[in-house]
């Protein structure tokens, strides 16, 4: 058995690599091999948002505060909000992030595949990123 004490975890900034905007990564847990899952809260600051993505074994987000945009390659931006749970399957591109004006924070689940839980693409630009 493993306790992870809140706060024993260091915060770190979402990489510009990335994301864009400011957003906050904090580690909740990765377990040990032979196990493959982990997981983090990630917090957006308005305006903030994950560049396009996908997943080798899929993402779950559970939708803690705020208010969030999800998208899936080829759907419309959809609103989520506390307590929506959104479910990515393996290899479908995406991204997710705040609302232009309002905060939102997930905790994301994804299990890894040879080592490697995301596969990262192109920045999603101002145009994309607006409900239209």
């Amino acid at each position: 058995m493993e306790i992870k004490r809140n706060g024993s975890q260091s915060s770190r900034a979402g990489s510009s690599e990335y994301f864009s905007g400011v957003v906050r990564i904090d580690p909740l847990f990765q377990a040990p091999d032979p196990g493959r899952v982990g997981g983090g809260s990630v917090t957006f600051e308005p305006g903030a948002r994950t560049a396009w993505h996908t997943h080798p074994l899929g993402q779950t987000l559970i939708i803690t505060s705020g208010l969030g945009w999800v998208q899936r390659e080829g759907g419309p931006i959809e609103e989520v909000r506390p307590g929506d749970v959104v479910w990515f399957p393996p290899g479908l591109k995406h991204w997710h992030g705040s609302t232009p004006t309002t905060a939102m924070t997930h905790i994301a689940i994804q299990e890894s595949l040879n080592g490697k839980n995301v596969d990262w693409m192109e920045k999603v630009g101002d145009e994309q990123y607006r409900r239209t």
